[in-house]
């Protein structure tokens, strides 16, 4: 394959490598999704619930934030071992990999829950949300050591080079999950109790997926996960955090974002807003998704003709991958500008004044959207040609270091329009740095080119 990636058709090999990743990515994003759909239409208890729902979020990102700090760090180093042919090496660091999530994830459960009320009054609830968020949340936090192990095992299937697996273990949880949902929430009577246990069912399912995988004598796979690498080695464990400590940070500060955003929410609109937010982030994810999927694609193919110095290559690619992750924004632009309001019935039915406040916050939050496309795609390329600080920076302007300020600031003038208005403000500043960036090393690239 390596070969192929200097010599193949370019756009034959955006396809291959860009349609499992984003299928892989929608479909971590459905279960988030399909949760907030279904709880939006209990009757009665639509609005608060999904407010609930929406403070329980930074909850939600620091369980995954964990997930990615060791799944995405073993990833790495699994890679670098086969690499260098050492499977020995490897299958060690497949059963770090697995004790260390399984550790961190039940002792998160056990302080979680210990503290669930203090906690979710920090993040933001109130008397009307926390019953929901509070029964949400508590099942999500004793079943997190199911979706850390599944979601960061999950990471290593492709590193051992099989995205097909890696994507069908996630597709057949997120189809648990959506059967599951409706028969817990409406025919069970179970309500958002419901739809944290027919999660963490579907993480059970696919975490027994991505376990038998590593098990199982005719799996195909190249690891085996053994009782006797489960024993913790402090050096596999350091080059683990080393590397997963980027996304990990990352993941936090996306936290503390959401914090942000639900006490200003909550300050200038309440629940209402905080609900309407919620729903936001879910049509968000499921538009972003698909261009996170293409910048996770071309990163092998750029990286390796970047390496090989094939830099016409590595333009086309790249210009290839803008146009595509530039029509799926533009697309999604107008879809949300022309059908804000159907896009929020879909998650709370008959609600005219959730309805509204959602479509007005919605078409403001995503009003530079055609632009973004670049924006993520360019702080990907720089991931690629091994730029990581680069990389991090113009990811880390968009999402917090310029968006925590503005948070901050422009409510103070604006009031609940300036927390709309936020994150596109946010998303013009870091674009106009990622071109910036990005034309500076075209050039550079093109002056030691032999084009």
């Amino acid at each position: 394959m390596n070969g192929k990636l200097g010599s193949e058709s370019i756009s034959k090999l955006l396809f291959k490598f860009s349609v499992p990743a984003i299928t892989g990515m929608v479909v971590n994003a459905l279960y988030n999704i399909v949760d907030r759909i279904y709880i939006g239409h209990i009757k009665g208890v639509g609005s608060y619930a999904l407010s609930g729902l929406a403070i329980t979020f930074p909850i939600s990102v620091i369980i995954m934030a964990f997930g990615m700090l060791i799944g995405i760090g073993a990833c790495s180093v699994i890679s670098i071992r086969l690499g260098e042919k050492n499977v020995k090496a490897a299958d060690n660091i497949l059963g770090n990999a697995v004790m260390l999530l399984t550790i961190i994830s039940v002792a998160l459960g056990i302080f979680g829950v210990l503290f669930l009320n203090k906690i979710l009054m920090l993040f933001g609830a109130d008397q009307n949300n926390l019953p929901y968020a509070k029964a949400y949340i508590q099942i999500i936090l004793m079943g997190s050591v199911f979706q850390n192990i599944g979601f960061g095992i999950n990471n290593i299937i492709r590193a051992e080079g099989n995205p097909k697996m890696a994507m069908l273990t996630m597709m057949f949880g997120a189809i648990i999950n959506i059967i599951l949902d409706p028969i817990f929430i409406f025919v069970f009577k179970m309500g958002i109790q419901g739809a944290a246990i027919a999660t963490v069912f579907s993480q059970v399912f696919n975490t027994l997926l991505v376990l038998r995988y590593f098990t199982a004598k005719n799996s195909g796979s190249i690891l085996k996960l053994k009782k006797i690498n489960l024993k913790l080695n402090k050096y596999i464990v350091n080059d683990i955090f080393a590397i997963g400590v980027a996304p990990f940070s990352m993941q936090i500060a996306s936290s503390l974002v959401a914090i942000l955003y639900n006490k200003g929410l909550y300050t200038y609109g309440g629940n209402l807003a905080i609900a309407a937010m919620g729903i936001l982030n879910s049509i968000s994810m499921l538009i972003f998704m698909p261009i996170v999927g293409i910048s996770q694609g071309i990163q092998p193919i750029i990286g390796y003709n970047y390496g090989a110095k094939l830099y016409d290559r590595v333009f086309k690619i790249l210009k290839l991958a803008i146009i595509f992750g530039t029509c799926i924004a533009v697309i999604g632009f107008i879809v949300v500008q022309l059908f804000a309001n159907q896009l929020i019935t879909i998650f709370v039915g008959n609600n005219p004044e959730l309805i509204k406040l959602g479509a007005h916050g919605l078409r403001i939050d995503l009003m530079v959207l055609p632009i973004l496309g670049f924006q993520i795609l360019g702080a990907s390329y720089f991931q690629a040609i091994n730029e990581a600080k680069t990389s991090m920076v113009l990811s880390v302007l968009r999402q917090v270091i310029v968006l925590i300020p503005i948070i901050l600031i422009l409510p103070l003038f604006l009031k609940l329009d300036g927390l709309w208005f936020s994150q596109p403000c946010a998303d013009l500043i870091a674009t106009s740095l990622t071109a910036f960036f990005l034309v500076r090393s075209i050039k550079k690239l093109r002056s030691s080119s032999v084009l």
